[in-house]
């Protein structure tokens, strides 16, 4: 065990050098010059290549990203072509904000996610399994934008309670944490059904029910530990999706969050930033998952790895 995770970390590094080859050359491949948006649509070409060599797009692609790969190393991205600050601190001065919507998010994914499963598994074919899988799949149909503009519309512009934009207070979090939430609380109701459902037709669920265990034991100690070991990896893995949804949610909602820099950013075309804010999602995704493989060898002692 010690060993899969010395090694998982020790490839942590190659894995973001490779990332950020990617994102760097994608991000080159999007339309548009950020030396003319910064020069002005009127400028001269005098002006545009004067200001393309002072942001260093005029150097080779080998060469800017070892400048960009070297900053990385010593934990400076550059600075931003709009904002002229430094993205390390725009990144820094954004992801609370993004951090504390993705936790609140996830929690209560988890919080009614997995109990829906359960419900779902135990009363399978019967009308609480229908009425949960039909609130899964409608939440896993439902696009993330659509029900940000409804919820925005009833609870802040018809109704009052809630604040329209901005993270001003608590009660900000409500609607954009919600919105957030949906999609993973689906796929875990959903996940967690099917997990359980397998386990509890095994051999010692029904050994433990024999015993004159109760059902609460029955599911919550007996079955709801083994089925947790797919239901962690979708946790993992749904990280990434969920700072995709941070993104459009963050835009509909004014949320200051990297979401919605990332947004601004693309819009003037300012590579240090969009590569800054993607190479930190990508590795918040990437630590997710080794936190989640260590997880599941931890739920299930058998597991061996190699």
């Amino acid at each position: 065990m010690k060993a899969y995770v010395i090694k998982k970390i020790l490839a942590l590094p190659l894995i973001l050098i490779g990332v950020s080859m990617i994102i760097f050359i994608a991000i080159r491949a999007l339309p548009g010059d950020p030396a003319r948006l910064m020069a002005g649509p009127e400028a001269p070409q005098e002006a545009v290549d004067h200001m393309r060599s002072r942001l260093g797009l005029d150097q080779p692609l080998p060469v800017q990203y070892l400048h960009f790969a070297g900053g990385m190393v010593r934990g400076d991205l550059g600075v931003s072509l709009k904002s002229e600050q430094p993205v390390m601190q725009e990144i820094a001065d954004r992801l609370p904000y993004t951090l504390a919507l993705a936790v609140l998010a996830y929690l209560l994914a988890i919080l009614f996610g997995i109990p829906a499963g359960m419900i779902g598994a135990v009363y399978r074919n019967r009308t609480p399994d229908h009425l949960v899988m039909l609130l899964a799949i409608a939440g896993a149909s439902i696009a993330n934008f659509w029900l940000a503009l409804m919820a925005m519309n009833t609870f802040a512009v018809q109704l009052g309670w809630l604040p329209l934009l901005g993270a001003d207070s608590w009660r900000s979090y409500i609607m954009p944490t919600v919105c957030l939430a949906i999609l993973p609380m689906a796929v875990m109701a959903r996940m967690t059904r099917s997990s359980m459902i397998d386990v509890l037709a095994e051999d010692y669920i029904r050994t433990a029910r024999a015993k004159g265990l109760s059902p609460g034991k029955v599911y919550w100690r007996h079955a709801l530990r083994n089925a947790m070991i797919p239901i962690v990896t979708i946790i993992a893995l749904n990280f990434g999706s969920l700072i995709g949804g941070a993104v459009v949610t963050e835009s509909v909602f004014n949320w200051p969050g990297i979401g919605r820099l990332l947004v601004d950013s693309v819009r003037y075309r300012d590579y240090p930033v969009i590569q800054g804010v993607t190479l930190v999602a990508v590795s918040g995704v990437v630590v997710m998952n080794l936190l989640g493989e260590i997880a599941i060898a931890l739920l299930n002692p058998k597991i061996r790895f190699d």
